[in-house]
C-alpha cells in the first residue's frame, strides 16, 4: 500500500501481540459497554437488510431515562433525515420483540456529523489525508493521544503523520480506545462538495493541472506500548454531532 505520505511499502515494522483481534477490532470502537456489544449483534443484521451501516452504538444512562443512541449511514457515506427515519422504523419492531433493554428509553438514530468518530478500520482509509485525534488503551512511547494528518492502514495498523514529526506513525487498530475527525478547511470543504453533488450541482474538483504535488517521503515509525497497569481509567465521551430523530419506545 501507498502512504500518502510517500511511505515504504511492505508488511509493518511491529506487530502486537494477537488478543482476539478479529472481535476487539469489530466491536472496539463501536460499542463501549458489553450491553452495547449485545446490542450490536442484534442490530447489525437487521441494519444491513435495510441498507445501513451501524458506526457507532451507547446505550446511556441508568435505570431511567436510558438513551439507545445509533449512529450510521448508508455504504455511500450519507444519512439523510429520511434514512433516519428508515432506519429507525426497521430497528423498532426488532427492540420491541426482543426486548433487550430493561426500563424506558429513548431510540436516537443519527448521521455520524462531520466532526465523526471513526470506529472501523476502513474509516481510516476513507478518510486518509484528513485531521483525526487518536486515544490509545495504553502508553506507547510515553503518550496515550496523538494528533495528525491520517495516512491510510497498513496490516492492521493506522498510519498517522503525527505533527512537528517527520516519521509516519503505525499504530495497532486493535490499541485505539477512541478517535475522532477534527474539523479543518479540508474536512469542511469535502462536506460541501459531497452536498452539491447530491444536488446535481456542477464537478467542485479542481483541474489535473492544478493538484498540489505529492509530499515528500517519510519514514515509518512503529510505536512500542507499555503494558497497561491495573484497571484502566475511561476517558469522558462527548456525542457526536448529530441530525436527531428521536422515537420514544411505548
Amino acid at each position: 500500500m501507498a502512504f500518502t505520505s510517500g511511505g515504504p511499502k511492505g508488511p509493518p515494522l511491529f506487530l502486537c501481540p494477537i488478543r482476539r483481534c478479529v472481535l476487539e477490532g469489530v466491536y472496539a470502537l463501536r460499542g463501549k459497554t458489553t450491553e452495547d456489544r449485545r446490542l450490536l449483534d442484534l442490530l447489525d443484521p437487521v441494519a444491513e437488510v435495510a441498507g445501513y451501516e451501524i458506526v457507532r452504538l451507547r446505550l446511556m444512562g441508568g435505570d431511567r431515562a436510558r438513551r439507545l443512541q445509533i449512529m450510521a449511514e448508508r455504504p455511500d457515506g450519507v444519512m439523510l433525515v429520511e434514512d433516519c427515519a428508515q432506519l429507525a422504523r426497521a430497528l423498532n419492531p426488532v427492540l420491541d420483540g426482543a426486548d433487550p433493554i430493561v426500563g424506558d428509553y429513548t431510540l436516537e438514530v443519527s448521521s455520524p456529523g462531520i466532526d465523526r468518530p471513526l470506529t472501523r478500520l476502513k474509516d481510516f482509509e476513507t478518510f486518509e489525508g484528513f485531521e483525526a485525534r487518536l486515544e490509545l488503551d495504553r502508553l506507547a512511547e510515553g503518550r496515550k493521544r496523538f494528533k495528525g494528518e491520517l495516512a491510510g492502514i497498513e496490516d492492521g495498523h493506522v498510519a498517522i503523520n503525527l505533527e512537528g514529526e517527520a516519521e509516519t506513525a503505525l499504530l495497532p487498530f486493535d490499541w485505539i480506545l477512541e478517535a475522532k475527525l477534527v474539523i479543518t478547511d479540508a474536512l469542511m470543504a469535502r462536506g460541501a462538495a459531497e452536498r452539491a453533488s447530491r444536488m446535481d450541482s456542477p464537478d467542485l474538483t479542481g483541474d489535473d493541472e492544478m493538484a498540489e504535488p505529492a509530499p515528500p517521503a517519510r519514514k515509518i515509525r512503529p510505536f512500542v506500548p507499555k503494558p497497561p497497569k491495573g484497571p484502566k481509567t475511561q476517558p469522558v465521551r462527548r456525542a457526536g454531532k448529530i441530525d436527531r430523530l428521536e422515537d420514544q419506545k411505548d
